[in-house]
């Protein structure tokens, strides 16, 4: 089978998208050496490093047709590359259907609240229509969360669903972290309105009243983001090379997720792969299951911050139940998971 994943998200310098769609491309190589897997896209993109010989580049627009890559530039390069099944890992696929596609649903936040994407009319627009019309075969979500909103928003065939979740980078481990002047809380994901970073700064100094303890803000800022002014103790570092952020995770007292809403919670299970234990929202619980505490509310976040920093047992036995919770979910699995979808996407199309 000759598969085309979408790769627009590979243009980002960072974030969920780029994650899910650089390790699935990866795992599913990997795990079907028999197939080829062709990542395009009409906006320049980083192919993943150390990709065996079936993940491939393919090309982008060859005339000013094809810049339209939606409506031309996409098929014709899948007419060429003689592919059987496309991919759209961010919210998209072709218009129109000329063969079987699977569109993967993070979430469902463009749709929930217009102050969390100012600048997602596109998606707005596009999706419902490429899921109403059925012009995308199968649709996978990375839970169960999502799936049922997906079904009951969009009037979907529930069989048409499928949840399949998402793992942490095998790559990324727990490692010896420097030594800091004052132990940490840690956030990363992008700085947008739904994250809730004003909350968990105002819980980090309440807690920061009783012990010195730093907050560090890990992430690209969207132009949307909230404005956090500089003050002693907090530290926004912008975007981490991959290479440190193994640190990162290792040596913070937790990592803190507060997030208004997450269709899975990546960082979590990243956090967790490091043995960093996590206080959390209850949006990320299939992410954080029983390992993580949840903490909804700024009270609720503040006393679970106070309890890691002042208890060091709390530590040592959150570490351990995050290290054993990252261990039930792999990169290897989701690629099977996936490739199952994409089966069916052609039995269906097919039929």
């Amino acid at each position: 089978m000759r598969v085309a994943i979408e790769a627009a998200s590979l243009g980002l310098s960072s974030g969920g998208l780029a994650r899910y769609t650089g390790e699935l491309s990866l795992a599913l190589a990997r795990a079907f050496p028999e197939d080829e897997f062709y990542l395009l896209s009409d906006q320049p993109f980083r192919i993943p490093e150390n990709g065996p010989g079936n993940l491939k580049r393919g090309g982008g627009p060859r005339n000013a047709a094809e810049r339209r890559w939606w409506i031309w530039g996409l098929e014709r390069e899948m007419r060429r590359l003689a592919i059987d099944l496309v991919h759209g890992p961010d919210f998209a696929v072709p218009y129109i259907p000329r063969r079987p596609s699977v569109l993967t649903l993070h979430d469902l936040s463009p749709w929930m609240d217009p102050k969390w994407h100012r600048a997602a009319q596109r998606v707005r627009r596009r999706t419902p229509l490429l899921l109403d019309l059925g012009i995308a075969t199968m649709i996978i979500t990375p839970g169960d969360a999502v799936r049922r909103q997906a079904i009951e928003h969009f009037h979907l065939q529930p069989d048409r669903v499928v949840a399949i979740p998402e793992a942490p980078a095998p790559w990324l481990q727990r490692v010896d972290s420097p030594a800091r002047s004052n132990p940490y809380f840690l956030f990363v994901g992008t700085l947008e309105p739904r994250k809730n970073l004003p909350m968990l700064v105002d819980a980090w100094r309440e807690v920061r009243r009783r012990q010195r303890v730093d907050l560090i803000l890990a992430g690209r800022k969207r132009a949307d983001a909230p404005e956090i002014p500089e003050e002693p103790g907090l530290q926004l570092i912008g975007e981490v090379p991959d290479a440190r952020l193994a640190e990162l995770y290792s040596g913070a007292l937790a990592l803190v997720c507060p997030s208004l809403y997450e269709g899975f919670g990546l960082p979590v299970l990243e956090a967790m792969q490091c043995g960093a234990p996590v206080i959390a929202s209850s949006a990320v619980v299939e992410a954080g299951g029983d390992a993580a505490i949840y903490a909804d509310g700024a009270g609720a976040l503040t006393r679970a911050m106070c309890q890691a920093l002042e208890q060091p047992g709390w530590v040592v036995e959150r570490r351990a139940l995050s290290l054993a919770r990252a261990r039930e979910f792999s990169w290897e699995r989701t690629a099977r998971l996936t490739h199952e979808v994409y089966l069916e996407a052609r039995r269906r199309f097919e039929s």
